[in-house]
């Protein structure tokens, strides 16, 4: 405590600057999970003065993310609004176990590339998702629905069949925030969010436009504790699938945010074990109160930073602003237009696309890039979840096949027939002597097809010597093909093989 008290003069502005880009991000993700608008409030309440006082990271801040609104939209329309609190109730708990079982660190081991598709397929689903909500126009299902309908979107943009004023006012927000960071700093001391939803509500009040709006029920009445119900209908295998989803993309989406946030300042470190229990301690509390999942937001916790924040006071104190606006001014949500917060939320999502990552891959690493862009169209097409799936296996599977080298050298090994000739000494079986085949690297059975070539299409008969003291690796296949060909081999006469080191049938 007495830290953040010396500290009050840059903590108080940055809990300010926070506060102000938490409210349209924290409304926007809710209106866009299909949420009521207020539990996305309440999801920012408890990211701040509950994850906000706990040990993991100072700095960053937690509240609803962006990258979790396709998955929990799809929840809500799966399992109903009702289970929301359970899944997210569940997925603490297992947050909190995964916390507590040091399992934190690992999530540091996940493929940056799959990392990387798994955001930018979020992206482009939000992208496409609030395309047709600005429209006015319902959204396909599916993300390979969303794709193939955006001609005929596109037709009534045209020929004005879609809500052409909330379709320009999305439009008007994305270009407003594209602009912004180029306008001067005093301009730009306002949080470019805030400036769009206050401009686009203003415009609203004074012209009469007529664009839906947030609807507004009150920050209590938002509050849903979980019912029996709620538990029945995520109790199949479904329900635990997304429960698992929740807690795998939120966790890992938490972890990489401390990552990036530590690079950031030259604070304390962040304690990933603890960070990871913090969060589920988190969900586990917006799960009671049947609020929206939550992560570490990287926005947020990058506009902490750079507004100078010293000590985690300043995320406490933004949750306690939260507090005061969702209890005091609940009326001033319902003055925001929808079709803004979809412009918002359009911009969130292209700046979750990697562009300059993916063309450092192109330059350098095309074999990651394929996953990018594999994980990136497996999100799109099937699920969150299943999609990363897809993006680790092809990691995994890329790097197997790397790691695999072996090297297969052939050569005319030196005999006695060679070094005395005309002696009548010489061992070599066959003209020219013995064949000598040395193996190094990794004998796996991903590169099983190229060593079976290699040793096939050694003559029949001819002598062999073969050398596998450089090898670092034989498999069980690698081992069971190589005896099998020298039983072939030496079939007529044994001493046609040798080996080096002696290869026998015992493991």
């Amino acid at each position: 405590m007495r830290g953040a008290l010396a500290h009050w003069r840059q903590d108080l502005p940055a809990s300010l600057v926070v506060f102000l880009v938490a409210v349209p991000l924290c409304v926007g993700i809710a209106v866009a999970s299909g949420a009521p608008a207020e539990r996305g409030l309440v999801t920012g309440i408890v990211g701040g003065l509950v994850v906000g006082l706990l040990p993991g990271s100072s700095l960053q801040v937690s509240g609803p993310a962006a990258g979790l609104t396709v998955l929990v939209f799809d929840a809500v329309q799966r399992f109903g609004l009702g289970s929301l609190g359970v899944l997210v109730l569940a997925a603490g708990l297992l947050q909190i176990a995964m916390g507590l079982l040091r399992t934190g660190r690992w999530f540091r081991a996940i493929s940056l590339s799959v990392v990387h598709g798994m955001l930018a397929g979020i992206g482009l689903i939000l992208i496409l998702g609030q395309l047709y909500a600005v429209s006015g126009r319902t959204a396909p299902g599916s993300g390979g629905g969303k794709i193939l309908h955006l001609p005929a979107l596109a037709a009534d943009w045209f020929t004005g069949r879609a809500a052409t004023t909330a379709l320009l006012m999305g439009a008007a927000t994305v270009a407003l925030l594209v602009v912004w960071p180029k306008l001067p700093a005093a301009v730009r001391a306002v949080p470019a969010p805030l400036a769009a939803v206050a401009l686009a509500a203003g415009a609203t009040a004074l012209f009469g436009l007529d664009v839906p709006r947030v609807r507004v029920d009150g920050l209590l009445g938002a509050v849903a504790l979980p019912t029996a119900d709620g538990f029945a209908a995520v109790a199949g295998a479904a329900g635990l699938g997304t429960v698992l989803a929740f807690a795998l993309i939120a966790s890992a989406e938490s972890l990489f945010s401390a990552a990036a946030v530590d690079r950031m300042h030259h604070g304390p470190r962040t304690d990933y074990d603890r960070e990871l229990t913090a969060q589920g301690i988190g969900n586990t509390l917006c799960g009671l109160l049947g609020a929206l999942p939550m992560t570490a937001v990287i926005v947020r916790s990058a506009a902490n930073v750079q507004a100078g924040a010293r000590t985690k006071a300043s995320r406490v104190l933004h949750g306690l602003w939260l507090l005061l606006f969702a209890a005091l001014l609940p009326a001033v949500l319902g003055l925001i237009p929808l079709a803004v917060l979809g412009g918002v939320l359009i911009h969130a999502g292209a700046k979750l696309i990697p562009l300059r990552p993916a063309a450092a891959l192109w330059r350098g690493q095309r074999g990651e890039l394929l996953v990018l862009a594999v994980t990136t169209g497996a999100v799109v097409l099937t699920t969150l979840f299943e999609g990363v799936l897809i993006g680790v296996a092809l990691a995994v599977a890329r790097s197997a096949w790397q790691t695999s080298h072996l090297h297969i050298d052939l050569t005319q090994a030196e005999t006695d027939a060679e070094t005395d000739a005309g002696t009548g000494t010489g061992t070599g079986t066959g003209a020219g002597g013995p064949l000598k085949v040395r193996l190094s690297g990794n004998a796996t059975f991903l590169r099983l097809p190229r060593l079976l070539d290699a040793l096939e299409s050694l003559p029949v008969g001819r002598a062999v010597e073969l050398d596998w003291t450089g090898l670092r690796h034989l498999d069980h296949a690698c081992r069971t093909a190589l005896l099998t060909w020298a039983a072939r081999h030496a079939a007529d006469d044994p001493a046609t093989v040798s080996w080096e080191p002696p290869l026998t049938v015992a493991t």
